[in-house]
């Protein structure tokens, strides 16, 4: 593999730009996306705060942002990272794609985790005199922990995906140095290391996620 190690230098800075990507996304992708998810389920008809026109219209927005192809959003989004970052090239145009593609995916996977509290949970605590926001903390967030590792551990691997797409852009990352070397120049062995510290990174990511949910089922 003449080209891997002519070339081996570029892949610590390649792996330390999926990280990064991969933490930031991750990162900020949750903390708005909880509280999208919290409002999705209060808020639908059989929520502990009916309201259906706040439901319905964040449930078409998550819809509509989620049917967006990666591969088209990223070209959608270039105004918005021209006035955020003044450029639309480099790592940092990565993240406005990235966040903008992930946060509805977040916020599904952890709505569908609180979905999984048995409404018999619900009931009790409403019946007990407990306040939406007390629900909200002890029941939808405190008990469903589980859920929402693996809701994330499922995010967190996805979004490998779309930081290795996001090197069309020159954003960096393993992507960039799969589309610029094993692509663009034909260098197969080049595609086949970044294909296995993909997998490696994915690895990692779901094995740490495995662990934490086990240690926060109780």
């Amino acid at each position: 593999m003449p080209n891997v190690i002519k070339n081996a230098a570029l892949f610590p800075d390649a792996i330390m730009d999926t990280l990064i990507m991969l933490v930031v996304t991750g990162v900020v992708s949750f903390v708005i996306g909880l509280p999208l998810a919290v409002l999705v389920v209060i808020t639908k008809p059989d929520g502990i705060l009916p309201n259906k026109p706040v439901f319905w219209v964040l449930d078409k927005i998550i819809n509509l942002f989620r049917a967006i192809p990666f591969v088209i959003l990223i070209p959608m989004t270039f105004v918005l990272t021209r006035m955020i970052f003044h450029t639309t090239v480099g790592i940092k145009c990565a993240f406005v794609p990235l966040i903008i593609g992930t946060v509805p995916f977040v916020a599904r996977q952890l709505e569908s985790a609180m979905e999984e509290i048995p409404e018999g949970i619900i009931e009790a605590s409403v019946s007990m005199g407990m306040s939406p926001w007390q629900i909200i903390g002890n029941v939808y967030l405190k008990q469903n922990i589980p859920g929402m590792v693996r809701g994330m551990t499922i995010t967190l691997i996805a979004t490998i995906g779309q930081i290795a797409v996001v090197g069309i852009i020159g954003a960096g990352g393993l992507g960039d140095l799969a589309i610029r070397f094993g692509w663009q120049r034909q260098m197969g062995d080049i595609t086949l290391v970044v294909l296995v510290l993909l997998l490696i990174i994915i690895s990692i990511i779901q094995a740490f996620g495995d662990w934490l949910v086990k240690k926060t089922t109780h």
